[in-house]
């Protein structure tokens, strides 16, 4: 399955601003990225990339006063195939985990999982620890937050979202991942693209957040928002939680005056080779547009 993905920002800056944008699929997504795979900015602008400690790609930028477009399109050959549903992997003991894993088991910024430790005893402390374990807790979070744009805010931790029932996907992430760390699993913080693909439409494309545990030496998806197999993830980020993967990182004042994001199935295209082509041709249309709309402005 092939999978055109992307987004679009403007962004309007005071004066010359550095940023540090983390809005490239991640190296460890599994899938064969076509097409330039890198931020582009209009006006052209000095840029550069590294990995963070997550393996994050992560730009650099210095963005000038002013409107500044940032972008990326590309497609992704994908598997076709939902989530891995692994339902016999076990929980390892604590002592039998990876040193560099050990770290998602601890409390951080958003998910306050010191302040729920009781609740998750109470409530999965009687269930197979493993899989089943796990899809427990996104049963319970799934059921209890209710999702929508206006429950969002900066400063919501996972014991705010259990207590207020209300979020956006973040916080059925933070949620979710909370309580698996109570219950010794360990558990990370996802970001990406992920469209309706397989299920009825959910509204405008937009970056979704999920989470992924540790079960038998393997990082599993797991989504509490949707909680059901998903077709086409395409993984930008991964941290403790959403602190350490913010979109932009900006050290001045900017404003989003735009925001589009896009994942589309492209059905009709069967190899990488058409792909490339198709990509290029649109992105040469999409140019086009762009150029002739910075000079109307």
């Amino acid at each position: 399955m092939f999978i055109r993905f992307g987004f679009e920002f403007d962004i309007v800056s005071a004066g010359d601003i550095p940023m540090l944008l983390a809005l490239l699929p991640h190296p460890e997504s599994g899938h064969t990225i076509i097409g330039d795979n890198r931020l582009k900015f209009q006006p052209n602008i000095p840029s550069s990339e590294f990995l963070d400690s997550y393996g994050n790609r992560i730009t650099r930028i210095v963005a000038p006063p002013g409107d500044l477009k940032i972008w990326t399109d590309c497609m992704a050959k994908t598997s076709g195939g939902p989530d891995i549903v692994a339902g016999e992997a076990r929980l390892q003991a604590v002592h039998e985990l990876p040193d560099e894993v050990l770290t998602f088991l601890l409390p951080s910024r958003y998910c306050d999982s010191d302040a729920l430790s009781e609740i998750a005893w109470n409530k999965f402390g009687d269930t197979s620890p493993g899989w089943e374990r796990v899809q427990a807790i996104c049963d319970y979070v799934h059921n209890r937050i209710t999702f929508g744009y206006q429950f969002s805010r900066v400063d919501k931790t996972a014991f705010d979202a259990h207590l207020e029932k209300a979020g956006v996907c973040r916080d059925f992430a933070h949620l979710a991942i909370s309580l698996c760390r109570v219950m010794n699993i360990p558990a990370r913080y996802a970001s990406g693209y992920l469209g309706d693909i397989g299920v009825p439409s959910d509204g405008p494309n937009d970056f979704c957040a999920w989470f992924e545990v540790y079960l038998e030496d393997t990082w599993y998806t797991f989504d509490a928002r949707y909680n059901v197999p998903r077709i086409g993830r395409i993984l930008m980020v991964l941290g403790h939680d959403a602190a350490d993967v913010a979109m932009i990182t900006s050290f001045g004042t900017h404003q989003l005056s735009h925001f589009s994001v896009w994942t589309w199935e492209m059905a009709e295209i069967k190899s990488a080779e058409e792909a490339r082509e198709v990509l290029k041709q649109r992105v040469q249309a999409d140019a086009v547009i762009r150029h002739s709309s910075a000079r109307i402005a």
